[in-house]
């Protein structure tokens, strides 16, 4: 048992320090409402973590039909009973009081209550309607990270096949997007390569824009445990931002925003310069490497220290780390996955370890990371776009294959073209030619960029838009019907983290209300619209969630992420299992890529790939030539600068970010008070030295404007590098009196008030971290101080600058 009662003083709670290879200990974290002893705890129930994407395993506690608590579950490979603070807190939101309870429908400009057969019958009819007049382009569906499998399968079966619709995609678009094509650009298809356990065996662990403190934080745990240990590995830290990690590690380089592509490629030159390199596996394994050579030939340290503001010295220790690694583990998240040229520096990362040989065995793999607790399943089931089962849509042989498995014409599919990703959604709702779109689980009224043209799209007169979700959040509140959505611990399903591994969430208590599961709502609505397969069945032959893993089952057959060795049963109890799991691996499989790259072969790989500067599609005809024996692609790819620069009017470069205590908008993790109570309000900040020469001080009340629009918040003065700003982007409107957003005169809450609408050429993602900013005082503080916690990369400055003025 954890000793350390408060988790919000101390988030990674206490030590139990070990060395490679022995397996990491067991610590049960527990917190249970009011000090209820756990002999009063009536019934366990087993599930994992629903508000990031580690995916800890936990049971929850249930007393007369309520959720009382949660523990960590002791037998599970993810977290060994170890719980972070969203974990241990955020299920309190499940019983808010405001928790949508009966669907509403917009009537003369107002959201009124109605039952579900009026609700629905609103959202057929549109559907019907358009279909006729339109046909299925008009509708588009935009989905969430944080469903079940069972869930996602269902929507893309529904969209693809009964619709017959390209538009599908999900948040996940913003955060993981570049990780699912970076795998595909390096070994074909999506899937991590390596495994969690590989921090318990690995001597280096890089971290590229990854602050696994606040975003992954019992991984983290799990760190530090090896840390404390008599063998501790070295960390190479890559952010701009003064992280717990960046404070552990021997190597801490902090770019210029929009530079990463620049460091790495210094990076790779120095690793190839000084023969690190491992010329058997290149030789058996890849593809591409005389053009990675002769890309970073140049890229010296010092090339990259005048593009990236990083002393060369301290790229070539960090080279020197990663060069001389027996196992390197390197992983990967939004600093890299946000900012610009985003695929094209995840892709060298991959690169990194494919020269150096660094795949397929304890310690030695790479982690693509997600965001989201089930942004793998998204993928997975084809619920962004992509065909399930990681298949390639440019592949006539795969969307047959998928058609036989639906049933349906191979015409039904639409794949003329690629997946309609969620910005170029939102814009086709702008000019008119989406219709109608469906959300759910998601409140893009806050997460996507630049706010006020998604508030103008999504209160357009012309575009029905359904909100499927527990709360009335920024965007439900300018939806035309609200669906009251059961949520985890409400309802079964299983979800995938970010490492593969498959978890089960059975059902504890019932939803408030009317609210109901999301699998039921989309099944309601497959029935409603009477879908129908080639033969005239029903196109959706399951009606509950086993039923519905069992098809998914029959989908993700003989693909990578086979699932076809898993059932209910076996996901219950000891949990915790990898995919691919089948006759060949009943145990699923820990890393992939052990005996060579499985995926990449022109007849079986998801994707031809793409040019990594313009995003243009390869076809099949380049990639065979390329890559005839399906072995890993090498990529390279030359640095451009970022789309904004600074400049006299903006002379500070802006980025945004997570924060422990939150998740996304808020909608659950504000609703605990403990979570809320630790960081209550948006806040900005900004370096010590920049601080000083405006004469400004921790608390006082600033002004961050963009060419987009501006948010006002209490500084926080930090180490961060000197002319960066940052944002946490958690904070909206739905709890403050404007509701759904800032007046037309008044600046923001919201960071995304000031972000670019701009992707990645390749994945498409957005680019949260390209803006540039002016910044100015609007109120001195007067000893207030900022919103900000103390406990993570927040925490106030440890320089004094001397010089402050302080004004009238």
């Amino acid at each position: 048992m954890d000793a350390s009662a408060d988790r919000i003083a101390h988030p990674w709670g206490s030590r139990t320090p070990y060395s490679s290879p022995e397996m990491w200990p067991v610590r049960v974290d527990t917190y249970l409402e009011n000090d209820l002893e756990p002999g009063r705890v009536e019934r366990w129930v087993q599930t994992a973590s629903i508000l990031h994407s580690d995916g800890d395993a936990m049971d929850v506690a249930v007393v007369d039909g309520r959720m009382v608590g949660v523990r960590g579950r002791a037998v599970d490979r993810v977290n060994r009973g170890r719980l972070g603070p969203k974990d241990l807190y955020g299920w309190q939101a499940n019983a808010s009081s405001d928790r949508l309870r009966r669907p509403l429908i917009r009537e003369n400009g107002h959201l009124v209550e109605c039952d579900w057969s009026t609700a629905m019958g609103r959202i057929v009819a549109r559907s019907q309607e358009l279909l006729e007049e339109s046909g299925p382009e008009a509708i588009g569906f935009y989905t969430s990270g944080q469903l079940f499998l069972e869930e996602y399968y269902t929507l893309a079966v529904l969209a693809r096949a009964g619709i017959g619709t390209n538009h599908l995609d999900g948040n996940t678009r913003l955060c993981t997007a570049t990780a699912a094509e970076a795998l595909k650009e390096s070994f074909g298809c999506d899937g991590q390569p390596g495994s969690y356990d590989d921090i318990d065996h690995a001597d280096v662990i890089a971290l590229f824009g990854h602050n696994i403190a606040e975003t992954q934080p019992v991984q983290w745990m799990r760190i530090l445990d090896r840390l404390e240990s008599t063998a501790p590995p070295n960390l190479v830290c890559v952010d701009p931002r003064p992280t717990r990690v960046a404070r552990r590690a021997a190597v801490h380089l902090a770019p210029r925003i929009g530079t990463n592509l620049a460091l790495l490629n210094a990076l790779l030159h120095e690793i190839i310069r000084t023969g690190r390199v491992d010329h058997d596996y290149l030789a058996a394994h890849t593809v591409g490497f005389d053009a990675l050579a002769s890309q970073v030939a140049n890229c010296t340290p010092q090339w990259a220290a005048r593009i990236c503001d990083v002393p060369a010295a301290r790229i070539g220790e960090a080279a020197e780390l990663l060069g001389t690694a027996d196992r390197l583990l390197s992983t990967v998240l939004q600093g890299i996955y946000q900012s610009h040229q985003a695929t094209a520096a995840a892709v060298q990362i991959n690169n990194l370890h494919l020269i150096r040989g660094m795949l397929g065995r304890p310690g030695a793999g790479v982690l693509q990371m997600n965001g989201q607790p089930s942004a793998q399943n998204t993928r997975e089931c084809g619920a962004n776009g992509d065909l399930p089962g990681f298949r390639n849509w440019q592949n006539d042989s795969h969307v047959a294959d998928l058609a036989s498995v639906w049933n349906v014409e191979p015409s039904a599919l639409s794949h003329d073209g690629p997946p309609t990703h969620a910005m170029q959604m939102f814009r086709y709702a702008e000019q008119g030619s989406i219709r109608m779109l469906w959300i759910s689980g998601t409140n893009p009224a806050v997460s996507l960029p630049e706010l006020s043209r998604i508030r103008s799209i999504l209160t357009q007169d012309r575009l029905f838009v359904i909100a499927q979700d527990l709360f009335l959040t920024e965007t439900a509140q300018l939806a035309d019907v609200v669906l009251p959505a059961a949520t985890w611990g409400e309802k079964t399903g299983t979800l995938t983290n970010a490492d593969r591994t498959v978890h089960l969430s059975d059902k504890a208590v019932e939803p408030p209300g009317e609210a109901r599961p999301d699998l039921d709502i989309f099944l309601d609505y497959a029935a409603r619209m009477d879908f129908r397969d080639k033969d005239g069945r029903p196109l959706i032959t399951w009606h509950d969630p086993e039923s519905a893993f069992e098809a998914w089952k029959a989908c993700s057959a003989g693909r990578p992420c086979d699932y076809t060795g898993l059932t209910y049963d076996r996901l219950r109890g000891v949990s915790g299992i990898q995919w691919p799991c089948h006759a060949d691996a009943p145990d699923g499989t820990p890393r992939l890529y052990t005996d060579g790259i499985a995926w990449a072969d022109p007849q079986v790989c998801e994707s031809y790939g793409k040019d990594l500067l313009t995003g243009e599609p390869d076809d099949e005809a380049a990639y065979r030539a390329l890559n005839p024996e399906g072995k890993a692609v090498i990529k390279a790819a030359a640095y451009t600068p970022p789309p904004e620069e600074t400049d006299e009017t903006y002379p500070y470069q802006l980025t945004t970010g997570r924060t422990l205590y939150h998740f996304h908008t808020r909608t659950k993790t504000a609703r605990a008070p403990q979570l809320n109570a630790a960081a209550p309000d948006v806040w900005v900040e900004a370096s010590a030295s920049d601080t000083a020469a405006l004469g400004l001080g921790e608390g006082d009340l600033v002004e961050v404007t963009t060419r987009r629009g501006a948010l006002r918040g209490r500084l926080r003065v930090t180490d961060i590098r000197p002319g960066l700003l940052f944002i946490p982007f958690h904070y909206g409107y739905w709890d403050t009196a404007g509701g759904t957003g800032p007046d037309s005169d008044t600046p923001g809450r919201a960071a995304n008030e000031t972000t670019i609408t701009a992707w990645d050429p390749a994945s498409k993602q957005p680019l949260f971290k390209t803006a540039t900013a002016a910044l100015r005082l609007v109120q001195r503080g007067e000893g207030r101080p900022a919103p900000a916690p103390n406990t993570t990369a927040s925490a106030p400055s440890t320089r004094t600058m001397p010089g402050r003025r302080r004004g009238r």
